[in-house]
């Protein structure tokens, strides 16, 4: 059972990226370059072999946090007891400093869709993720963090701003919070809003990680900007501006690089990882 007064376990106020079996080598060879690593929790699922005897060997090194993706919080129907159980494994067997899903569903009766499709922000709503948040939390005996979406449409039903339903969420469950920077740039842009004003609204003081990450542009069919949230490419200028100014305004947080397709060698994932330690610098001296 989760007891929202026990303080939740936190990573490091540095650097993580997204680990990759192909990193392996590069991550055990240079100690210093990050201070945490994420991995998707229905990667290590199994019950042994290869991918888990190599996450040993780097939570030696590195503070870990366990991402999931495959919960669908968001879903309209109970949320899958096996996969729990599951999940309650791996996070005893691991023991990670940070757990964390996405506000989402990928569920539609026995079949899962492989993509998080987002959710109007309704009371209805609240009360369904609200619930579905206190069984992950009182299964897995912890707190989970919530990350925001990228959005490609807005739902005329919705009643409440996203980062109000968040903060709602917030309060009614105990969880923490995700923020994931650059879905804040895909969601603005394509919902033509400001991402600033977005953060403004933000219960930062709720946000145990921060993410940044890369995203393909493409245009609807009236011409106008649409972007992807692919996690396939380095991460652009407007990102890393938006998240200096999160920063400025949060304080020190765990700064995440993700990318999940088109991965590419250590030393181009490094050098992102090093403008995120830039990013950061600022405000740990402080």
């Amino acid at each position: 059972m989760y007891d929202q007064s026990s303080p939740a376990s936190a990573l490091p106020h540095g650097v993580g990226v997204g680990y990759k079996p192909q990193h392996f080598t590069d991550l055990v060879a240079a100690p210093g370059a990050v201070e945490w690593i994420e991995v998707h929790a229905e990667n290590y699922m199994g019950d042994g072999g290869r991918p888990h005897a190599q996450l040993r060997a780097l939570a030696e090194r590195f503070a870990l946090s366990i991402h999931g993706v495959g919960l669908s919080i968001g879903g309209d129907q109970p949320l899958d007891v096996e996969h729990l159980v599951r999940l309650r494994t791996l996070i005893d067997r691991t023991n990670p400093a940070s757990f964390s899903e996405h506000l989402a569903w990928s569920t539609h009766g026995a079949e899962y869709l492989n993509d998080l499709l987002p959710l109007p922000y309704t009371d209805a709503t609240l009360t369904r993720v609200g619930d579905h948040i206190a069984q992950v939390q009182d299964t897995l005996g912890r707190q989970m963090l919530l990350e925001n979406p990228s959005s490609y449409l807005a739902f005329a039903e919705s009643t409440m701003a996203e980062a109000d339903f968040l903060a709602a969420l917030v309060a009614r469950t105990g969880c923490g919070l995700l923020l994931d920077v650059n879905n804040v740039f895909v969601s603005a842009t394509n919902l033509n809003l400001s991402p600033h004003a977005y953060i403004d609204a933000y219960p930062l003081e709720a946000v145990g990680e921060i993410h940044v990450g890369g995203h393909d542009e493409d245009h609807d069919d009236q011409g106008a900007p649409l972007l992807i949230d692919s996690h396939g490419a380095a991460v652009i200028d407007p990102v890393w501006a938006l998240l200096d100014y999160t920063l400025a305004r949060s304080g020190p947080k765990p700064v995440l690089v993700e990318w999940d397709t088109d991965v590419p060698d250590w030393p181009t994932l490094r050098t992102e990882a090093d403008r995120a330690a830039a990013a950061l610098a600022p405000v740990l001296a402080v």
